[in-house]
């Protein structure tokens, strides 16, 4: 018989028991929905994480203080206070390959407007920061050079306090208090929605860096330095030239005695990445658990076909079947068994990350290697847990065969 005649065969075969095969074929169904599912689901987060890393800053590399080391214990990076203004100011005169750098000071309290007050962050930054970070102002303006290095008492604000505190009214040229430090609003950044983690990029209140060192934390250093390389060919040299620097300045001997750590965006998204990827591996696994409880369904299935098939098996060899044509036979049912499980659960999968999407913060993506990957590997199921059965039948003797009742 043709291969053609034996998968013709098989679905003959299996649809005289429809409702058997189907809920043979449902643990399959039920495994490839899951994997599929849960890798569109890591893919989405993946992507997501990687797309707001982009948007972080143009070229973007960021200057972190070490960790300090009490008592023998070492701190977390960032627990020290080892990088000051000055550190940013020798950066971009000595490093080639550095266009533009921003000291970063960090704050957070309440920000009081007439009879509303809201919950913010604050952060002081010079007037390179807008290009830095790949933002944009879509009212009034940025504060200027001048500002920053006076001091003034200016701000540019985010959509989410616009909304808190001015709802319909102008924020332009309005004053609002922060620890009780009366600024003046000069701006309105464009909306950026939610991090990847969750974060509202849009709470946030931006000041020039002195006012919030010196005025609202007091202090002399900055919690980090922001800095972005003149192009993507510079970011490795710029890295190297930052790091000599900042060894120099802070008289370090190695990298080992660093009180900093420089970090870009492609660090960034390489440590997401593989976190990420790692996640969706391991949904992946545990979903691929029903595959398996769908290949022994459909071996034990088979193999009662093959019992309740003995005497068919018998006339079959009668009239010349030969022992591969019985092997081959049971091995198809089980392969086309599997298939059309595997094709019902890609769609399934699809459906199943759609709705996935409602109550996600991402899109996740069902990509085609995933698709390939989840008939390929039912398929497998197929061959792998129908073979024994196959085996099986094809070692019946006809003459026994014949005698089943």
């Amino acid at each position: 018989m043709s291969f053609l005649g034996i998968i013709r065969l098989a679905f003959i075969s299996l649809g005289r028991n429809k409702m058997r095969s189907f809920l043979t074929a449902l643990g399959i169904i039920i495994g490839v929905t899951s994997v599929v599912g849960m890798v569109a689901l890591g893919q989405g987060a993946y992507f997501s994480v990687q797309e707001n890393i982009s948007k972080m800053g143009t070229n973007l590399i960021m200057v972190m203080p070490g960790g300090g080391q009490k008592r023998g214990f070492r701190g977390p990076p960032g627990s020290t206070n080892t990088l000051t203004p000055e550190d940013g100011d020798a950066i971009l005169q000595s490093c080639p390959s550095v266009a533009m750098q921003t000291p970063i000071a960090r704050n957070s309290g309440q920000v009081v407007f007439g009879n509303q007050n809201w919950s913010t962050s604050v952060m002081g930054v010079n007037e390179h920061y807008l290009d830095i970070a790949s933002r944009e102002v879509t009212e009034g303006r940025f504060f200027t050079a001048g500002e920053v290095r006076g001091g003034l008492k200016v701000c540019v604000i985010g959509q989410t306090l616009v909304d808190n505190l001015f709802g319909n009214l102008n924020p332009i040229g309005q004053t609002i208090r922060f620890k009780k430090l009366p600024i003046t609003v000069v701006g309105v950044l464009k909306s950026r929605g939610e991090s990847s983690m969750g974060g509202d990029q849009d709470d946030l209140i931006l000041m020039p860096f002195v006012v919030v060192q010196r005025r609202l934390l007091g202090v002399t250093h900055a919690n980090m330095i922001h800095i972005s390389a003149r192009g993507p060919d510079q970011i490795d040299s710029a890295k190297e030239e930052i790091n000599e620097v900042l060894l120099r300045r802070h008289h370090k001997k190695g990298e080992e005695d660093a009180d900093f750590s420089i970090h870009t965006q492609d660090d960034i998204a390489e440590m997401a990445g593989s976190t990420l990827t790692i996640i969706a591996l391991l949904l992946g696994s545990i979903a691929s658990v029903s595959l398996l409880v769908g290949g022994i369904g459909i071996m034990n299935i088979m193999l009662v076909s093959v019992t309740e098939r003995t005497r068919e098996i018998g006339i079959r060899m009668a009239i010349g079947a030969r022992t591969n044509d019985i092997l081959y036979q049971f091995l198809v049912e089980a392969v086309v068994l599997s298939c059309v499980g595997g094709i019902l659960g890609i769609v399934g999968g699809y459906l199943l990350s759609n709705i996935i999407g409602h109550f996600v913060e991402f899109k996740p993506v069902v990509s085609n290697a995933s698709i390939i990957v989840s008939i390929l590997f039912s398929a497998a199921v197929g061959i792998f847990f129908g073979l024994y059965p196959a085996w099986k039948a094809s070692k019946l003797d006809p003459i026994e065969a014949f005698r089943y009742e």
